[in-house]
């Protein structure tokens, strides 16, 4: 019996020290970490080149994505990608990520300001007097006048199927009125 005991004993000090040492990240988490940074690096390599300098990467991974730029032959440029992942482990990517992430936001941003345009433009050529009022009531410095002229002129390109050409003008002017 008391050699059970020591056998127990024995293999509660072994889970005991067991749970003391630090294995480190999973191979899973290592490699959802690997995949995480190529997918970054190809979002970076999508930016433009102002937005990609507003990151401030270190020299030798912008000189990477300048050559991953380059690159014409899939394989090759799969081979350069992972090579940009595998920069990116050796410097604090979570600093890049969140420059990323507020260019990104930026870019939406953009993007809802244009489709709120584009709506408001589209409700004004249907003559929707309740969308005039609510760009009257937004923005008091509109000359009615002109933006009424913007309109009948897109509405007449519209009856006689034309090029949008006031379509335009108006939408420019919205994006005007914002801009101030």
């Amino acid at each position: 019996m008391s050699s059970k005991s020591n056998k127990s004993r024995s293999n509660n000090q072994d889970t005991e020290q067991d749970d003391d040492i630090d294995y480190g990240p999973s191979k899973s988490a290592v490699k959802r970490e690997c995949n995480h940074l190529l997918d970054m690096g190809e979002v970076i390599l999508k930016l433009t080149t102002e937005d990609r300098h507003s990151l401030e990467l270190p020299e030798g991974i912008d000189a990477a994505m300048v050559t991953a730029l380059k690159i014409k032959s899939r394989s090759g440029l799969k081979r350069q990608r992972q090579y940009i992942a595998k920069l990116l482990r050796s410097v604090d990517s979570e600093a890049i990520e969140t420059k990323l992430e507020k260019i990104q936001h930026r870019h939406d941003t953009n993007t809802a300001h244009f489709k709120r345009l584009e709506k408001w433009r589209d409700s004004l050529i249907e003559n929707n007097k309740e969308t005039l009022n609510e760009v009257i009531a937004r923005f008091p410095e509109v000359d009615r006048q002109h933006i009424n002229q913007l309109i009948r002129a897109a509405q007449q390109e519209k009856k006689q199927d034309k090029a949008p050409a006031a379509a335009r003008k108006l939408f420019k002017y919205l994006r005007e009125l914002e801009d101030v």
